[in-house]
């Protein structure tokens, strides 16, 4: 149903906040997003940071690989990205940004391995996720190196394959041998075929990503149960209108 998909925010309220920050984490929760997306990587002392680029050369004043970076070396960098109101934040731990989200709150957790750290970030965030108990509310998301090494792991976390460009036609089923709860296809590649199929096979489905309305819409049409998306707020005013409009429907027909 329309009115029932949910709304996944891309590295939280990214497109108002700087990206992987603790204010665009807030402010996606304060939005109402049931799904959160954000992305984990480990500096050179084995510290886990939310950080999407290998490089904190975008995002940050500083500049350099953040395996090569020490913890105290990234925690020193400006992470406001251009965000003038939000000078001097902070790139976040793992830690703090669980402990920031409502518990309820779906975790859409991607891990970046660097060259030599993927067992390590992966066996930290299966640890947190056991101790916190999120088995029910997060799941790791990942190329097949990181799946793969969720199953060694801990089996009990939830998986969701990434990687579905070059694979149209088997990715959904190679999720399904990989055990994944969840699949998150480009989203040029969904159509009403390939969500039968995901279906079929018991997948839930949140594409990365739409920000304009017609591609929400797009989406919506062929049965995704998600989307991620940079404008939350969009999204939740679109889903607003499709529930308006179906309860006047369902009204007019009784």
């Amino acid at each position: 149903m329309p009115d029932q998909v949910i709304i996944c925010a891309h590295r939280g309220a990214s497109s108002t906040h700087p990206e992987n920050t603790i204010a665009a984490f807030t402010e996606a929760a304060a939005l109402g997003c049931e799904m959160l997306e954000f992305d984990v990587r480990a500096t050179a002392d084995g510290h886990l940071l939310i950080l999407h680029d290998e490089s904190v050369d975008r995002t940050t004043d500083g500049a350099g690989k953040i395996w090569q970076l020490s913890f105290a070396e990234v925690r020193a960098l400006d992470a406001s990205a251009g965000h003038k109101a939000y000078a001097g934040i902070q790139i976040p731990t793992f830690d703090e940004t669980l402990d920031c989200l409502p518990r309820e709150m779906e975790l859409n957790i991607h891990v970046y391995p660097g060259p030599s750290d993927g067992a390590v970030i992966v066996e930290q965030v299966c640890r947190a996720i056991k101790v916190r108990d999120l088995y029910a509310t997060a799941f790791i998301a990942g190329s097949d190196e990181v799946m793969q090494l969720v199953i060694d792991t801990d089996t009990t976390v939830r998986r969701c394959l990434l990687g579905s460009r070059d694979r149209v036609d088997t990715y959904a089923s190679l999720a399904k041998e990989m055990g994944c709860s969840n699949v998150q296809p480009l989203h040029s590649i969904v159509s009403r075929k390939f969500c039968d199929e995901a279906h079929r096979l018991g997948l839930f489905i949140h594409p990365f990503y739409a920000d304009d309305e017609a591609e929400m819409m797009r989406l919506i049409e062929c049965g995704v149960d998600g989307i991620l998306t940079n404008f939350p707020q969009r999204l939740i005013q679109l889903r607003e209108t499709l529930t308006c409009l179906l309860y006047t429907s369902d009204a007019a027909d009784e």
